[in-house]
């Protein structure tokens, strides 16, 4: 993959440990770097959210549903290894990933090994992925994970949230939820779309006073730990016929779609033509913005802060240009932002937003 152009060190002392409310904070009361092209970067709190958009705006949020993805178990050997479940993969196999109980990534998992699981299931790695040819070492596994009764109703009994080094302690399913998720018979996100987590039900209520519109998609989003130069993996995701409707009446009348986080962002522009209109679609979207496929239809972004390196950042500056993120990145370090799906966050504003076409 290309490089993104923005580039930072995110000091060791950044990265969120705890959810804000155990820092004594509201969902709502983290902070937000509004970064608009050509003026002054502000500084001031989610809260505020509807002060920065302006009547005719429609935000689009993510309504996938959070998973308790991660279960502990042992490999043949004997070695504790927690398994995360990244989401479904294709002959009623899934995509899992293994990890040892400190957080690093195994790295020496073979295919046709055995994960023996809580309650006597036992997950058998089949084929890396997403190259089925790849038998060893592979940093993802297509696994067979027969469960009496179904894979979710088990996790939702012996699985927990997916949960990184950087977060000091175990929190509640509830904390990697945010204010849209919503429970589909399918298997939803192995993480929580983070970029919704501030949002609450009285920034909902300034947003309809203030004449901004809100309206929903599904992404169900896999694991987050991509490495760097790993392209993003496919996904499931659905626009709805209304969702579509209302980016287009939008545009019409002049005013910015806003997504809500870099999967709300893929699933629109899976779904928007050459011309930047939207369909109601879903399936599979393989799309992967970046200097060769720019934004067509988001004109602004509402994001947490990511990893140096990481794909998400190609992704951002596809929307609001290299430069715009790069300042923007530059204060939230300068300014000491917290990092993650625990911390603050930005909203991108470019001055010309997506109007383009090819």
């Amino acid at each position: 993959m290309t490089a993104p152009g923005t580039a930072f060190a995110v000091p060791p002392e950044l990265p969120a440990a705890e959810p804000p409310e155990a820092r004594g904070l509201a969902r709502d009361e983290v902070r937000l770097l509004v970064a608009r092209e050509r003026s002054p970067l502000r500084h001031t709190t989610f809260r505020a959210l509807p002060a920065a958009l302006r009547r005719g705006d429609l935000v689009v949020v993510n309504t996938s549903d959070t998973e308790p993805a991660a279960v502990d178990g042992h490999r043949a050997d004997g070695r504790p290894v927690t398994l995360h479940v990244s989401g479904p993969a294709p002959d009623h196999l899934h995509v899992v990933e293994l990890r040892t109980p400190d957080g690093k990534r195994v790295s020496d998992g073979i295919a046709g090994e055995d994960v023996t699981l809580p309650r006597g299931v036992v997950a058998t790695l089949v084929t890396g992925h997403p190259d089925p040819r790849r038998a060893t070492g592979s940093r993802l596994w297509r696994a067979r994970i027969p469960v009496a009764g179904g894979l979710r109703a088990w996790l939702a009994e012996v699985g927990r949230p997916i949960r990184y080094g950087h977060v000091r302690g175990r929190w509640p399913l509830s904390a990697y939820r945010t204010l849209f998720a919503r429970a589909e018979a399918e298997f939803g996100s192995a993480e929580m779309p983070g970029a919704g987590r501030p949002f609450t039900p009285a920034v909902l209520d300034r947003l309809h006073a203030r004449g901004v519109r809100v309206a929903r998609v599904v992404l169900h989003t896999g694991v987050s730990s991509l490495e760097a130069g790993e392209a993003p993996l496919p996904e499931r995701y659905r626009v709805p016929a209304e969702t579509a409707d209302a980016v287009n009446a939008t545009r019409a009348a002049g005013g910015r779609v806003v997504a809500v986080g870099t999967t709300t962002t893929r699933a629109l522009e899976t779904a928007a033509d050459a011309d930047g209109r939207v369909s109601a679609r879903e399936g599979w979207t393989h799309l992967v913005l970046g200097p060769d496929r720019p934004a067509r239809v988001v004109d602004g972004l509402v994001t947490g802060w990511h990893e140096p390196d990481a794909p998400h950042l190609l992704l951002l500056e596809a929307v609001a240009g290299a430069r715009l993120v790069s300042r923007a990145y530059a204060a939230a370090v300068e300014h000491r932002y917290r990092w993650h799906e625990f911390g603050d966050s930005c909203l991108l504003l470019p001055a010309h937003p997506a109007r383009r076409t090819g």
